[in-house]
């Protein structure tokens, strides 16, 4: 579905004098978007968009596409290279957290919960997943994560149990109770050393709600980005039945050869967040809009300018249009990660004509678990690992969205696996010359931007994006680099680790945590 322009202008009041002022704004907007657009256009053809070039040239090479991405002699690797010693028998009290928002929010809160833990030589307690707030699923943790294997691998990291357990003091047993506390978002390491420490050995354990972004992404440690890197990507696993739904879908996609996954969003929330409502109706609107005024801060924001800076999200029919441009043809298989279509059928059906082979976890692997809880942590999660899993993932909308930037540094760190990230910015140009009639070059152009972006290799993390998006080059090395920093940890690092958390705790209980009141 093309987008419209302004759907049911206001009527201008007050005679001459207000039809003049609405044309002067209606003009001031135009001249806005064309400057903003005719620089995009500049920049998109003069650079290569600050996140490294595709390597493909100036053609699109679909056989490449397919396979993972030019490694350029990097490998992953979070293993500790320098020391690491094992987590004492001995620590500073217990950590309680609540991790709220969505499951790959809540993925990043647990990372950092358990950094959180290291820094403060604390005694992790299992995350608690805040899933009431979001989904409306009271899974927790348990029920989406493989909690032994969580455990046993942070051993060499931090301790870890269940719960708290209860203490005997004058011969009676007594409940340690943690004291609340709000950290500041994106807290540094120093708020953790002091004002939570100093609680923490005060009260014995201390509760941090809400847990999301609540610790400074960029810490100039790489031994602690490497740690997140390890939680992230080898401990939080899920649990069996997620991992076997996710593989039935994989496989009976692969068995008819090649398959990407888009994560089409297109839902409300963030139709409203981007302020895009001029493509819906009346009702569609005022719904958005009632939803953004509940949900966010008031802003004033007009849609022409949002749209041509890049700032609305695709709609399926702009995807399906990328991908024709890149010379995927209708018998792409596309399993597509999606909430519900803000708009419904009328907007997929353009991109239905284009690409019909579209599938999601339903269709593929109807059964009564996933049909139970398909908009729950359980879909989600299955979500995630079909597209973790797929040939090709492309996001169609990677600002603020946890699920994509998750997927986008899981993947690079699962073999530079290939990623198309549209550049919204350089293609808003493009598409709204489209929409006004001049269509001669469109799919060149929407080759030579696309070409410009970086498809899956390891690249410079440039500010905004985050290190759970890139995680290159902390968690990456090489076995002959240039930089000694770089150099692959030995092959018996684990043996090295195992070696030290024995020797820590030979003759000691392994979760023994020192108790209020031996304070």
């Amino acid at each position: 579905m093309r987008r419209p322009g302004r759907q049911h202008a206001k009527q201008a009041a007050g005679g001459g004098g207000g039809v003049m002022k609405g044309t002067l704004g209606r003009l001031l907007i135009g001249v806005v978007v064309l400057l903003i657009c005719t620089v995009s256009f500049l920049v998109m053809t003069t650079t290569s968009g600050g996140g490294g070039g595709s390597g493909f040239g100036s053609e699109i090479n679909l056989d490449k596409l397919w396979r993972s991405a030019d490694s350029g002699g990097w490998r992953p690797s979070s293993a500790p290279r320098s020391d690491w010693p094992p987590p004492p028998s001995e620590t500073n009290g217990y950590l309680r957290v609540r991790c709220n928002g969505g499951l790959n929010q809540q993925r990043t809160a647990i990372c950092n919960a358990v950094l959180a833990a290291r820094i403060m030589n604390a005694t992790l307690v299992l995350p608690e997943l805040d899933a009431n707030s979001f989904w409306h699923d009271d899974s927790g943790f348990g029920g989406i994560y493989d909690v032994e294997h969580f455990i046993q691998s942070l051993r060499y990291d931090v301790k870890i149990v269940q719960k708290i357990p209860e203490i005997r003091k004058n011969g009676k047993t007594k409940k340690i109770k943690a004291v609340q506390l709000r950290p500041p978002r994106d807290a540094p390491i120093s708020w953790y050393t002091t004002e939570a420490l100093a609680k923490m050995k005060e009260h014995g354990a201390i509760y941090l709600t809400p847990f999301s972004h609540r610790l400074a992404e960029e810490i100039d440690n790489p031994e602690y980005q490497r740690l997140r890197c390890r939680v992230n990507y080898h401990a939080l696993r899920f649990k069996t039945n997620i991992m076997k739904i996710s593989q039935s879908i994989v496989d009976k996609l692969r068995s008819r050869g090649h398959f990407m996954s888009i994560h089409l969003r297109f839902e409300m929330d963030m139709l409203a967040f981007a302020g895009c409502f001029d493509i819906f109706n009346p009702k569609e609107q005022e719904i958005l809009k009632k939803y953004r005024k509940e949900n966010f801060a008031p802003k004033k924001l007009v849609y022409e300018e949002r749209r041509a800076i890049g700032k609305c999200p695709l709609t399926p029919e702009e995807v399906g249009l990328i991908l024709r441009a890149m010379r995927f043809n209708n018998s792409t298989r596309i399993y597509l990660a999606a909430g519900e279509l803000f708009g419904g059928e009328r907007f997929m059906k353009p991109f239905r004509a284009l690409f019909p082979h579209l599938e999601t976890h339903s269709s593929v692997d109807p059964t009564d678990e996933l049909s139970e809880n398909t908009q729950g942590l359980l879909g989600s999660a299955v979500d995630y690992m079909v597209c973790l899993l797929s040939d090709i993932f492309m996001p169609t909308y990677d600002g603020p969205s946890n699920f994509a930037n998750n997927l986008l540094g899981h993947r690079l760190y699962y073999g530079f696996r290939t990623t198309l990230r549209p550049d919204r910015k350089a293609l808003a140009p493009i598409f709204i010359d489209r929409e006004k009639g001049r269509t001669a070059g469109f799919e060149e152009a929407v080759r030579k931007a696309m070409l410009k972006t970086n498809l899956g290799g390891p690249h410079k993390r440039i500010p905004p994006e985050s290190f759970y998006t890139n995680s290159w080059p902390e968690c990456f090395c090489q076995t002959s680099p240039k930089n000694p920093e770089d150099k692959c940890p030995p092959d018996n690092v684990l043996e090295i680790l195992e070696g030290q958390l024995s020797e820590a705790t030979d003759g000691r209980e392994s979760n023994s945590t020192i108790s209020v009141a031996e304070r």
